[in-house]
Parts: structure tokens; sequence; C-alpha cells
């Protein structure tokens, strides 16, 4: 397994490796919400999302989709960017391939957003209008 410098680097097996994996994956949490603006707005929105899905007068099940849906937009957006550094690392300059890869990763977050929407959509009508 490589390291995040590029190199090869000595195989860590068990707790060492869960450290230094979740040390990997919180800077690059923290690398997104200094640098990306849609990915901080997008946490502020789960800040209240997902606590608000959590109180809903609906069924555990349901709860958890509203909360996971919301969840699934910050992967999206992590994903997202982290295309985008790697287009901008191969391809500093304009490329229509270069161009292609940044609008799919941008239309999956979209995607995403309107999933999430349709989600709490359908979860008030049912909360609100018994549909």
């Amino acid at each position: 397994m490589s390291n995040s410098k590029g190199g090869m680097g000595a195989e860590v097996c068990g707790l060492p490796r869960l450290g230094r994996a979740t040390g990997y994956s919180l800077a690059g949490l923290r690398v997104a919400y200094q640098e990306e603006a849609a990915f901080r707005q997008e946490v502020w929105l789960a800040l209240v999302l997902v606590p608000a899905a959590l109180l809903l007068p609906l069924p555990l099940m349901g709860r958890a989709f509203l909360a996971v849906a919301m969840l699934a937009v910050l992967a999206m957006e992590l994903l997202n960017t982290a295309v985008e550094a790697v287009v901008d690392l191969a391809s500093p300059d304009f490329h229509p391939l270069a161009k292609k890869a940044k609008d799919v990763g941008s239309a999956a977050v979209l995607v995403s957003l309107v999933s999430l929407a349709i989600s709490w959509l359908c979860a008030l009508a049912v909360i609100f209008a018994g549909a």
C-alpha cells in the first residue's frame, strides 16, 4: 500500500493502520472544509438537516435515510474535489477531457443534492399531508 507521499511504505496492519487511515481521512475533511466553499456550505446544511432528520416523527429507517442522504451529498462533494485536484495536477491547461471530468463530477454532486431534496420533500409530505 502506498502512503500519501506517493512512495511505498511498510505494510501496516491493525490499530496502527486504522489510526493512520483516520488521520488521512481527517486531513481530507480539514482541507476540503478550508478550501472548498461548496463543502463548507454543505457541512452547515448537514449540521441542520441531520439532527432535524433524527427528530422527525418518522420510523427509524426513514430518519436514517434522510440523514444518510445528506451524508451522501458530503461524500459526493469530497469525491468531486478529489477529481478536480487530480485533473488540475494532470492538466493545468484547458483540455476538453479535463472539462469533461470536472463537469461530470459536478453533475454527480447535483444528482445527490436533487436526491436529497426529493427525499426531504417526500418525508415532509408524509408528515404534513399524510401521503
